[in-house]
Formats: C-alpha cells, structure tokens, sequence
C-alpha cells in the first residue's frame, strides 16, 4: 500500500486565528480537599516538630531544621500565589518570581545537605524529608483553596 501525505491546508483554516479565551474559575473546592488539605499541612508540622523535639540533637540544629521549615512553608506559598497571579493576568515581577523559586528550591537544598551531614539514622533523615514535603506540599493545596474559596465567594456577590 502506498500511503501519501499531504500538507494542504485549506483557505478557511489558514484565515482563521484562535482567540485565547481567558480560563474562568468557577469551581469552589470541596470541604472534603479542604480538610484534608489542612489535615496534610498540620500532620506534616506536627510531625516535624514533634520529631525535632525528641531528636538527639544540639538546641541550635533543632532550630536550624525548624527555621527550614518555616523557610520552606512560606517560599512555597510564595510561588504558588506568583504562579496564580501570572496565570489571572495579574502582574508579577520578575525578580518576586525568580526569587519566589530560589527561595523554595533553596530550602529543600538546604534540608537535603543538613540531612545528608546529619549524624541520624538512615530512617530518622526519610522521616524528616518526607514530613517535610508534605508540609511544602499541604501549605500549596492550602494557598489554593483558600485563594479559591475567596475568589468564588468575592463573584458571587
């Protein structure tokens, strides 16, 4: 069989140009993401800080990993709201973008090479990775839904 291709593009297709239609958010999040989205952040920090308070480790490590995860819950709640804003239309600046993204890169580099010099158990490091991503990641699902809800309720006035 003799397949051939062809590249005609007809006149009307040719002349016509998409128009990018704006995404419109009109789906408030379920009590049920919410709650668990909150459930996710709360086990993630208690988890954390109940493991740094029962860890075998100087005052100043402690405050070190604590200062990392604050550092980290607000660098991430940071790019979630830039990367919102650019994706509404509403302006952000280069620099708060780029420095939104270092700065949660920043943290979870920071906790990689304080765990990987860390005098802890192999299991002890995974408990702290671990409870500490799902921290970043609740503080997002929680920024979302938050920003979310409000957006919703605002238009429904």
């Amino acid at each position: 069989m003799d397949y051939q291709f062809s590249n005609v593009v007809s006149a009307d297709t040719k002349d016509k140009k998409e128009k990018k239609v704006p995404k419109v958010y009109d789906q408030k999040p379920t009590p049920a993401f919410i709650s668990a989205s909150w459930s996710a952040l709360f086990i993630g920090m208690i988890s954390y800080c109940i493991g740094l308070w029962n860890a075998d480790m100087m005052l100043n490590e402690k405050g070190y990993y604590f200062t990392i995860l604050l550092f980290g819950l607000f660098s991430a709640v940071s790019v979630q709201k830039s990367v919102r804003d650019r994706l509404e239309g509403i302006p952000v600046t280069e620099i708060y973008y780029g420095i939104s993204w270092f700065t949660t890169l920043s943290s979870i580099l920071l906790l990689i090479i304080g765990l990987w010099n860390a005098d802890l158990e192999l299991s002890e490091k995974g408990f702290y990775g671990m409870s500490f991503t799902l921290s970043l990641f609740a503080a997002i699902a929680v920024q979302k839904n938050t920003r979310d809800k409000k957006y919703i309720d605002d238009s429904d006035k």
